[in-house]
């Protein structure tokens, strides 16, 4: 029961994500589109969560927990930074779309993007995944994608022209606008953030391996509590995949 409700919510996670990527293509340029770090993770999301919908009669190995754990780390973020903090920035247009009475497909996209996705892929996440099976080094490697992006934001706004449109996609990340200084503590900040989500994932992950091994003999054995002689069978690795 709980595969098969860990799927649907794969399944759910992957509809979501491709369903707003293709709604904000059709909105604007694939070039200004995909340089969101939204746009990426729910790429990310789509791709990492459709094996167990693709093969749902078969048992992993699909992903490696570092893996999924990471892009899950990047979509929560992209929920949180948007609820806490972007969503007053599509007010105006949220509300001009009501008084008319027509679909904002871009308030569409960014729910789906922002909201659905998140929720389901950690749902789906915590159904689905093998756990404790996460460790400190692989929390430290989730931070490389998000230091990646920042390099390549500042380069592509350094490369297009001044006044371009969305030459930065996010105003906390406006150097135009703010200078250096400003986007550097704003970058810290968001530095904090994912350290926080990682060391929160990890914590989930062994919260769940304590919780789950307790009642599933099988996980105890991929956790460790049993006989060695145990902790591998038919030759198939224990533990190290993301979906059972």
């Amino acid at each position: 029961m709980r595969r098969r409700v860990g799927v649907g919510f794969s399944a759910i996670a992957c509809a979501a994500a491709v369903t707003g990527v293709v709604i904000a293509l059709a909105e604007g340029s694939a070039h200004r589109v995909l340089a969101y770090f939204t746009i990426q993770s729910n790429i990310l999301v789509a791709v990492t969560f459709a094996p167990p919908v693709l093969r749902v009669r078969a048992r992993g190995p699909w992903w490696e927990p570092r893996f999924a754990g990471g892009v899950l780390l990047a979509v929560l973020v992209t929920g949180l930074v948007y609820h806490l903090y972007l969503y007053e920035f599509g007010a105006e247009e949220r509300g001009g779309a009501i008084a008319t009475g027509s679909v904002d497909w871009r308030t569409v996209s960014c729910q789906l993007l922002h909201t659905v996705t998140p929720i389901s892929a950690t749902v789906a996440w915590a159904l689905l995944t093998t756990p404790g099976g996460l460790r400190p080094r692989h929390a430290a490697q989730w931070l490389l994608y998000p230091f990646a992006y920042l390099m390549f934001t500042l380069l592509r706004g350094e490369l297009l022209e001044p006044g371009a449109r969305a030459r930065y996609p996010y105003p906390v990340l406006d150097v135009a606008r703010y200078g250096y200084a400003v986007v550097l503590g704003n970058s810290l900040l968001f530095a904090l953030a994912f350290s926080t989500g990682a060391l929160a994932i990890l914590a989930v992950d062994g919260l769940l391996g304590r919780l789950r091994g307790a009642c599933d003999p099988q996980v105890r054995l991929r956790l460790g509590d049993g006989p060695p002689r145990r902790l591998e069978q038919d030759g198939q690795s224990t533990g190290r995949n993301l979906f059972e």
